[in-house]
């Protein structure tokens, strides 16, 4: 006699039963939409080149950072008020300063401003030549930081973070998206300040090792001494480039039985590649450190024929040569001692020194990219930690602001000739489109084609992101 195994299940005994199930449902769902944004074939090259998550505008950055601090009032951000009141009291109370001492009146700009290309925007007499890049520019009148100490703005301004050390802009950049030049670093910085964070500021912190930038030289070192032969230095002279190949694969094979069986360590993995990278660089980075190829027509652009200019175009020079040859983020800085752009007093002759070195090679690294075709897909971002206040310093300088001041950005699909938001009539607070160092970093990374709530590392409990929890894209700015 046959059993009869059919019973009845009620609808709340249904649920009951299957609860896990439906949780089950919602991780996988979970799990197959972050696996969808980082669907890449697994590489043992971790700068191998990643897709983006959605198209990009641009393929890759330079930054060029202005340490110290140039004035916005005195650059980018004209103040006829400021002009007007020149010499009278501040009308409303200072906000939390980073020097209270010898504080004066209003002060206005000592440098006039003209109005440059078709979009009519004024540059102050200081970036003449930059002027002339103008409707090539995107001009950021209301970034805001939290920090009015050099320190923390500038960690802030290139890890998103103004307290801990994190992974720099740039790192984040290579770990999203790899690199196209297999023969180069993914990350460079040329010339890096040795003060207010060194190598913090180009660190990949938690990320994997292989993601930290690669300083060529710092700004304690001269461009003549950084130039000394430097084949020298990347080449062996004693061994054939196939006895390398073979010392370095039997070196490598040690290196891979060491790593089997041990968790998986970034520190070890980076070591690895860096051989790798080494070897490769060897092939290429002597060629890309000759500029003596270059024209002198273009050498005259970048400004190498001159004294005030030469150190700074040889920066931008080489900036773009590894642009043309497919590095993801480049970033050159003005840092030199006594010139970076922190006068507290003698504002004149501090700023106009800093721009006569300045002002002829980043025009020229931008009329050089055009030419080549590289700025469309190139975002170039200029500007420093903060600016500086409206009142007088010491006399005649300035303090540091960070709660208005300027940046600019071109090419990588960039609106150019145009202003994006800005500060009250004296230049001291943003009132118009305020864009946050975090707003800054997600902008950045949408241009490359990166979502910066899904480009995330998991560390310390919890996932990580260049922005941490905040950020929005300035969708005015985008072409």
């Amino acid at each position: 006699m046959k059993q009869n195994l059919t019973h009845t299940v009620s609808r709340r005994a249904l649920l009951r039963q299957s609860a896990c199930g439906f949780g089950l449902l919602g991780l996988t769902a979970l799990l197959a939409e972050e696996s969808s944004v980082y669907a890449e074939p697994k590489s043992t090259d971790p700068l191998s080149p990643k897709s983006p998550h959605f198209a990009p505008k641009a393929k890759r950055a330079i930054f060029l950072f202005m340490q110290g601090g140039p004035s916005s009032i005195d650059t980018f951000d004209p103040k006829p008020r400021l002009t007007r009141d020149d010499g009278k009291p501040l009308p409303f109370k200072r906000p939390l300063t980073f020097a209270e001492g010898d504080v004066g009146n209003l002060m206005k700009s000592p440098w006039a401003f003209k109005h440059y290309g078709q979009s009519g925007i004024e540059v102050s007499d200081l970036f003449p030549e930059v002027g002339s890049c103008i409707d090539d520019i995107c001009v950021i009148r209301s970034m805001v930081g939290d920090s009015v100490a050099h320190g923390g703005a500038v960690l802030q301004l290139h890890t998103g973070s103004n307290t801990f050390p994190r992974p720099s802009m740039g790192s984040w950049i290579t770990y999203g998206l790899g690199t196209e030049n297999q023969s180069l670093p993914g990350f460079v910085t040329i010339r890096p300040g040795l003060a207010h964070g060194g190598a913090k500021n180009y660190s990949s912190s938690f990320l994997p090792a292989a993601y930290q930038g690669t300083p060529i030289g710092n700004a304690g070192i001269k461009v003549e001494d950084l130039l000394a032969e430097p084949i020298e230095y990347l080449k062996n002279q004693g061994l054939t480039g196939e006895q390398q190949r073979y010392e370095l694969d039997m070196l490598q094979k040690i290196n891979r039985q060491h790593a089997l069986g041990r968790t998986y360590n970034t520190d070890l993995e980076a070591r690895i590649q860096a051989f790798e990278l080494g070897f490769r660089m060897q092939t290429e980075a002597p060629e890309l450190l000759s500029i003596d190829k270059e024209s002198e027509a273009t050498k005259k652009l970048y400004g190498i024929d001159r004294p005030e200019t030469r150190d700074f175009g040889w920066q931008c020079l080489l900036t773009r040569r590894l642009a043309e040859r497919g590095v993801r983020f480049i970033q050159c800085t003005h840092s030199t001692g006594a010139s970076m752009w922190d006068q507290h007093s003698e504002l004149v002759r501090g700023h106009t020194r800093n721009a006569q070195q300045v002002d002829v090679p980043i025009a020229g690294l931008l009329k050089d990219l055009k030419a080549r075709g590289l700025l469309k897909d190139t975002l170039v971002l200029w500007g420093a930690e903060f600016g500086r206040t409206p009142v007088a310093q010491g006399g005649d300088g300035r303090d540091h602001n960070p709660y208005g001041f300027s940046m600019w950005m071109a090419g990588g699909g960039v609106r150019g000739g145009m202003v994006y938001g800005a500060t009250d009539e004296f230049g001291y607070h943003t009132v118009e489109d305020r864009m946050h160092i975090h707003d800054l970093h997600a902008t950045i990374l949408h241009l490359l084609g990166l979502d910066h709530e899904k480009l995330t590392y998991f560390y310390g409990g919890r996932y990580h992101r260049l922005t941490d929890v905040a950020g929005n894209v300035a969708q005015k700015i985008i072409a």
